[in-house]
């Protein structure tokens, strides 16, 4: 059973000019303990799209779609504030930066016992506060961190990147959510720490069967902890499908450049050898090309690329492109 199945979603940044179109007609399903990965360059609209998905863009944005089902359910009928108050129940979502996340004047166990939900408590209200504290330290033992009286009395400022990160992780899980969205969970943080997070994640979707959507850049490292990966550029759909047919017969150009640019998928090649990388970079909202976003970097571009591609399915494997290169292999 699919959790999210989210159809064309367009978002559209309202200017005193003409309103710009940041993401154009993106589609996503998640399902039920299925691991998303969602990729593209810095700019692709990732962290839009996810924003959209938790209701949390302000009156800028504009956001629209076909279809936005939350198990089954049509959350389209429903105004902007009851569709955020359903998926606020049932979804979490950990952002880049959990310094700047967390409540610098607050202890992180003011903080933990405040997303605690106090509903599942009986009692007094004395006997409430005890189990709120015992619920946050419980939270603080699911995300590895040992030391709990330590880390309850301290301020974000006087942890670590990768311990903010785990309590924010805690938060998250605080709600008990059905989908977790990880918003480059591991950015700026050494190799070790990173390796702890994706672990993490993967448990908690391994043992309490909870969706992820893994949001990041790096192609390669998604690979390692995702089921199925999506792949956005510039705002629109490029690619989806299963982890292995992404990474070992990409059908879209951009998609292949990303795996050419790893240092794993070129261990042939010679040593100080430079990586394969498409040039120029991703346009800026002001200046996006028309049709196909990518069309003035891509090597395969031709006059049809003017108009925007539409998805093809082959046998589950989605390629949004005029010449794929499906044909390639």
């Amino acid at each position: 059973m699919n959790l999210l199945d989210v159809r064309n979603l367009s978002i559209e940044l309202l200017t005193n000019n003409k309103p710009i179109l940041a993401v154009d007609k993106v589609s996503l399903t998640i399902k039920e303990g299925e691991v998303r990965g969602l990729v593209g360059e810095s700019g692709s609209g990732k962290s839009l799209l996810a924003q959209a998905i938790m209701g949390v863009l302000d009156e800028k944005w504009h956001v629209d779609a076909d279809r936005f089902h939350w198990r089954g359910n049509d959350l389209m009928r429903l105004s902007a504030e009851e569709r955020k108050s359903i998926i606020s129940n049932d979804v979490a979502m950990i952002f880049q930066e959990p310094m700047a996340c967390l409540d610098p004047t607050a202890t992180i166990g003011e903080q933990l016992e405040e997303a605690v939900d106090q509903q599942q408590f009986e009692g007094f209200f004395w006997k409430k506060r005890q189990q709120r504290k015992l619920e946050a330290i419980n939270l603080l033992h699911k995300v590895g961190i040992k030391n709990h009286i330590q880390c309850l009395k301290s301020y974000p400022h006087q942890l670590t990147e990768a311990l903010c990160q785990r309590v924010m992780i805690a938060m998250a899980l605080a709600k008990k959510p059905l989908l977790l969205i990880a918003d480059e969970p591991t950015a700026a943080m050494e190799s070790t720490n990173q390796g702890q997070i994706f672990r993490l994640l993967a448990s908690l979707n391994q043992l309490k069967n909870m969706s992820i959507l893994l949001i990041s850049h790096d192609l390669e490292n998604v690979t390692h902890w995702t089921n199925t990966i999506t792949v956005m550029y510039s705002g629109q759909f490029v690619e989806a499908g299963t982890t292995d047919q992404i990474f070992k017969q990409p059908f879209h150009p951009y998609t292949r450049a990303l795996i050419d640019s790893s240092p794993t998928a070129n261990i042939h090649i010679p040593t100080k050898s430079r990586l394969m990388t498409l040039p120029g970079s991703i346009p800026v909202l002001q200046h996006l090309p028309i049709g196909c976003r990518l069309g003035p970097r891509c090597p395969r571009a031709q006059r049809e690329c003017v108009n925007s591609p539409k998805a093809k399915n082959h046998q589950g494997h989605q390629v949004s492109c005029h010449f794929s290169l499906k044909g390639s292999y």
